[in-house]
Formats: C-alpha cells, sequence, structure tokens
C-alpha cells in the first residue's frame, strides 16, 4: 500500500481529498500543527475504513516537515501522492503599499520553501517506486495577483514557477506535478468548488495525468 500525504489538513477539502483517495486504497498521512485536529480527523477516517494517522507538523518548519514525512512513509508505507494545500495565514495579506520585504519572510517561507522541503522529502520514494503524484492547490491569486493581498500573491507566484517546473522535469520520470486553482471559496454548496467536488478533481489529476494547471472553475473577470 502507497501513501496520500496531506500537508494542510482540515475539515473541508482535506479530509473530503483524503477520504477520496482512502477509497482508491491509499493510506493516508495528515500534516498539520494541531494536534487534537489531527487526532479527530484520522478517527473520522479510520471509520470509513481507511488507514490513516495524523502526523504534527509546521510548515514554516522545514525540520518538523521532513520528519514528518518520512516517519509517514515509514509508518504508512511509501508515499505515492503529495498534497500540499494549507490555508494561507491572515496576515500574509497586507495591500502591496503596505507589504514590505519582512513581511514576505513569512509567506515566502509557507509557499515556496516549504513545498520545495516537501518533495524533497518524497521524491527519493517516488523514484524508487517509478512513479508518484504532486498535487499543489492555490487560490485565484496565484495566476492573478491582487493588490489587496501582496503577500499570497507574490508567493503563490513563486509556488506556481516551481510547481511548473518540477511538472517539465519529472515527468520523463513518471511522476507529475499538477496544480489546481480555486479562485473563489471553497463551498459546501457549490457545484464545482465543493469539497467533494474538489477532491474528485484532485484524484482526477492524479489518474489522467492531463497537463499542469487546472481550474475549478472559470476566473472570474
Amino acid at each position: 500500500m502507497t501513501t496520500f500525504a496531506l500537508v494542510g489538513a482540515g475539515p473541508g477539502l482535506g479530509l473530503a481529498a483524503a477520504r477520496r483517495f482512502g477509497r482508491a486504497g491509499h493510506s493516508v498521512a495528515l500534516l498539520a500543527r494541531d494536534t487534537d485536529r489531527l487526532d479527530e480527523l484520522a478517527t473520522a477516517l479510520r471509520s470509513d475504513g481507511v488507514q490513516a494517522r495524523g502526523y504534527t507538523a509546521d510548515v514554516l518548519d522545514p525540520a518538523s516537515l521532513t520528519s514528518a514525512l518520512r516517519t509517514a512513509a515509514e509508518d504508512l508505507g511509501t508515499v505515492e501522492i503529495l498534497q500540499y494545500s494549507p490555508v494561507p495565514r491572515a496576515d500574509f495579506m497586507k495591500p502591496v503599499l503596505d507589504t514590505t520585504a519582512t513581511d514576505l519572510d513569512a509567506p515566502l517561507a509557507f509557499s515556496v520553501k516549504a513545498p520545495l522541503t516537501c518533495v524533497h522529502a518524497v521524491l527519493p520514494g517516488m523514484r524508487e517506486l517509478g512513479r508518484g503524484t504532486l498535487l499543489f492547490v492555490n487560490g485565484g491569486s496565484a495566476v492573478r495577483p491582487k493588490p489587496s493581498v501582496a503577500g499570497t500573491s507574490i508567493a503563490f507566484a513563486g509556488e506556481s514557477a516551481y510547481a511548473a517546473m518540477l511538472h517539465t522535469a519529472l515527468a520523463p520520470e513518471n511522476i507529475h506535478a499538477a496544480q489546481l486553482i480555486v479562485p473563489g471559496a471553497i463551498s459546501p454548496d457549490s457545484e464545482h468548488s465543493s469539497p467533494e467536488a474538489l477532491a474528485e478533481r484532485l484524484y482526477a489529476l492524479h489518474t489522467d495525468r492531463d497537463g499542469f494547471r487546472h481550474y475549478a472553475e472559470p476566473m472570474p473577470d
């Protein structure tokens, strides 16, 4: 059994994606800072028949990310699918004219350095398997910068560039990198951007391996 590793586990999209990949036969490693939340999510998944465990990690702490992903692979099986989808902090979203160089330290660590750390932690196992999938989930500011949320706009652009380069560089090794852009809010009532609809879309990106950037729904004008 191989593992679906979710960085940024939460009760919405994260739980829905974990259920979808778990239903397909993968064990599930849940990574987040909140140990109590991880325990609740893992318990919910196990009640659905999914083998799941939580691993405490902070995306701003590279050592904790690397340790959690390596331990998960030892406990549950090689990580075949990595999903990077933590929710950015509110203080990343200052207006552009109020954003200083220091204000970019945490957003860039969150959206560029942390994904890079995660990829380096799981890539050896994927290469040994001879296959793998790297899934990056971003908001619309990743492709259409918004002056009101400068930190995430700049950092998401960096994450997008890194993921796109991975898509090209790793394709010959049967490792697929894909990005899903969710332009608006994730809502249970949305046809295309509900947690369950997005989870299905992410699973399809893993199985279909078709192209790099995908949109949950069209970008608003």
